[in-house]
């Protein structure tokens, strides 16, 4: 009850300082663009809602639940790959571009949808898949057959034969879903790349063709009126054209990695240089629109690779690259043993690497990551809601992290990942993603809500009984309701422009402020802070003029471990 109050009156406090009429804040005669402010909501859309009782996630599902998007403060739903497919990575094996795949339903569905969200202000942006196709998409099926222009749609290599004259794959080349990137076709009598699943081959980027094709992929759906792309993989799209083979970790390394692609260093297969220029071409189609209508489409680049190598995706005056490459600074490098200086380091680590005049971003969890709850504790959900809502920038919830979904435990029989698969038996819960795409927890009821069917196509979190949507709709201070009040604070001009600073208070202790000073025969000077503890120490409610005053542990009184924020403002005279 203590966590409760203290939470509700901090919220309160910052609600009341940061809209009050006699605030003064500096106008930098900048207009944002709305990407540059807005909460992104990641819907994984099997996992969403189940309209037609098959236990899957669909479109019309999505637009049943639009105005939880609205309620949460949302401007801006994404929605994972809904094109036909296969689904042996569940849509990120796609065999046309330009078609719904009718597990998700219909053109008509996904029209419906859009102009649902539009009429709530929200806008909705699509995951665009460039690596690779389905191996059933008719390119693939006519390079097989080497049918012009098809026939170097894709990444073909001749075999080479060991001392045996047995046929081996051309290179040591992995999979990032462990195993050999090359997969032999009888058919045409050549290997094909895939640096993904078998069913997943590379395409070919230094096809022409093949890139004027995909630049029709991107106009048609920006011709329906989508508001921009989250650029799936983007470090592979091209190879070394040698084909030189991957660089082997020491032995001693190598040997812990139960993923072979982890086995290699990557120079030959990822980060090449043409993979910006094509970022670049790509931005080119996007930026068309706004000739159109003016209206700006959006490009997030997704890329887990070095932070010189991301900040690249930010382009330069002659190449604009994307409008951000995804931040995963907050997911990759901290855990529930980061202390106070693994959080300034995750922190300012993007802020003093991204270019001049960029926009930062913060992500915290993904379809590909263990939740929010499960890496770090349900303790910091809320702690880590604040430090994503407020930091500037863009921010960008995964489904479900705004009432503190965790990880769904999934037995090896019930597992479907191919990354899990591809593991097997003995590695499958280090890789596998089902847990963190467990169907969303929307009440108590059978299946939490998600669909009517006994068996959705993943296991249902057996902890949504008190997890859930509806209970903490209810509830006075809730994973929702701080949330909820979080998105509200997203829209204040010292939230949106203000500037940042970041402390470490004390070993466990991180606090920043966010601020915007103007002078008109007075300074207001907005006073905040959050302060973070791990689970070891308590929570404090901090009054201080100095960013650096220390706090002794004996100072903290309550025993949970989450952020606070009192965006206060202080008058001083000049």
């Amino acid at each position: 009850m203590r966590r409760e109050w203290m939470v509700l009156l901090l919220l309160n406090v910052a609600e009341y300082f940061t809209n009050a009429k006699n605030t003064c804040v500096e106008d930098e005669n900048k207009s944002l663009e709305w990407w540059q402010t807005a909460v992104f909501y990641q819907v994984y859309p099997r996992s969403f809602k189940d309209s037609n009782g098959d236990g899957i996630g669909d479109l019309k599902g999505i637009e049943e639940k639009a105005e939880h998007f609205k309620d949460i403060g949302v401007d801006c739903v994404w929605l994972s790959p809904i094109f036909k497919s296969p689904m042996a990575d569940f849509g990120y094996d796609i065999s046309d571009y330009n078609k719904i795949d009718s597990v998700y339903g219909t053109m008509d569905d996904f029209v419906s949808l859009h102009k649902k969200l539009k009429s709530l202000g929200i806008k909705i942006i699509l995951d665009f898949v460039p690596n690779h196709s389905s191996d059933e998409h008719e390119w693939f099926k006519k390079s097989v057959e080497k049918i012009m222009p098809y026939k170097d749609y894709y990444v073909w290599k001749d075999a080479k034969f060991d001392e045996n004259n047995l046929r081996i794959p051309p290179n040591n080349w992995q999979s990032l879903f462990s195993n050999p990137a090359w997969t032999w076709n009888e058919k045409r009598g050549q290997y094909y790349l895939h640096q993904f699943d078998p069913k997943q081959p590379d395409l070919n980027y230094r096809n022409k063709e093949l890139v004027d094709e995909m630049k029709n992929n991107l106009r048609f759906w920006l011709d329906l009126g989508v508001d921009g792309y989250r650029v799936d993989a983007v470090p592979f799209l091209f190879e070394d054209p040698n084909f030189s083979d991957d660089i082997r970790k020491p032995e001693e390394l190598a040997i812990k990695e139960k993923n072979t692609y982890d086995q290699y260093y990557h120079p030959y297969t990822m980060d090449l240089d043409e993979t910006y220029d094509m970022i670049n071409q790509f931005r080119d189609v996007l930026d068309e629109y706004i000739l159109k209508d003016g209206k700006i489409r959006v490009m997030i680049t997704e890329g887990y690779t070095s932070m010189e190598n991301t900040m690249r995706y930010y382009g330069n005056e002659t190449n604009l690259g994307a409008h951000m490459p995804f931040n995963f600074g907050l997911i990759d490098r901290l855990n529930d043993f980061s202390n106070a200086t693994k959080f300034k380091e995750a922190v300012n680590n993007w802020l003093d690497n991204m270019p001049d005049g960029k926009c930062a971003n913060w992500v915290i969890g993904n379809h590909d990551q263990p939740r929010l709850a499960t890496r770090l504790g349900s303790e910091m959900v809320d702690a880590m809601n604040m430090l994503n809502m407020l930091l500037p920038g863009a921010a960008f919830t995964y489904m479900g992290e705004e009432i503190g979904m965790s990880d769904t435990a999934v037995r090896w029989d019930q597992t479907i990942d191919p990354r899990g698969l591809n593991a097997g038996p003995d590695g499958y819960r280090t890789l596998s993603r089902d847990p963190a795409r467990s169907p969303y927890q929307w009440n108590s009821s059978a299946n939490a809500g998600f669909t009517v069917s006994s068996k959705p196509w993943l296991p249902v979190n057996p902890n949504y009984w008190r997890l859930n949507l509806d209970a903490q709709r209810k509830q006075h201070c809730s994973h929702y309701t701080v949330y909820k009040r979080l998105a509200r604070l997203r829209k204040t001009r010292t939230v949106q422009r203000g500037s940042f600073d970041g402390r470490e208070l004390s070993e466990w202790v991180y606090a920043f402020t966010r601020y915007s000073l103007k002078t008109n025969g007075f300074t207001m000077r907005p006073k905040s802070a959050m302060v973070l503890c791990n689970k070891r120490h308590s929570l404090v409610l901090s009054s201080f003029s100095s960013a650096t005053q220390s706090i002794s542990s004996s100072s903290l009184v309550f025993p949970v471990a989450m952020f606070l924020v009192a965006l206060g403002f202080l008058l001083k005279n000049p």
